[in-house]
C-alpha cells in the first residue's frame, strides 16, 4: 500500500540563517564570533539597550576598560547559535540569552568567565 510510504523529500543541509547567506557573510560572521571582548546580541530594541547599560555598569564596577560591541546583524547572531535575544557574549562564549540581566547578574557572569 502506498499510503504510508509516500516519497519523502530529501532535506537540504542549510546554514544557521536558512540558506539565504553567502559564503562571504558566513566567513565574516565566524570571524566576528572568534574575537574576544564583550558583545550584546540583539536588534537594538529597548531590552537589548537595557542589557548593554547593565553590562556597562558591571564593567565599570569591575574596573575593566572593555569596549562593548552591539551586534545587530542576524547572520552574526545566528553564528553564535542564539535564537532569542538579547544575549550576552563574553570572550566568545554565550553566557546569557533571552532575558535582560541586572547589573549584578552581568557582573557575576563576567567574573566567572574572566575569573
Amino acid at each position: 500500500m502506498g499510503l504510508f510510504h509516500k516519497n519523502k523529500k530529501e532535506e537540504k543541509a542549510s546554514c544557521c540563517c536558512g540558506g539565504s547567506c553567502t559564503p562571504e557573510a558566513m566567513v565574516q560572521a565566524e570571524a566576528g564570533k572568534a574575537s574576544g571582548g564583550v558583545k550584546v546580541l540583539g536588534s537594538g530594541c529597548a531590552k537589548c539597550n537595557a542589557l548593554e547599560q547593565a553590562v556597562r555598569e558591571a564593567l565599570a564596577e569591575l574596573g575593566m576598560q572593555t569596549t562593548i560591541d552591539h551586534v545587530t546583524d542576524f547572520a552574526q547572531i545566528a553564528a553564535y547559535g542564539v535564537m532569542s535575544t538579547p544575549a550576552l557574549v563574553v570572550d566568545g562564549k554565550v553566557v546569557a540569552y533571552g532575558k535582560v540581566l541586572k547589573k549584578d547578574e552581568a557582573k557575576a557572569l563576567i567574573q566567572k568567565v574572566r575569573g
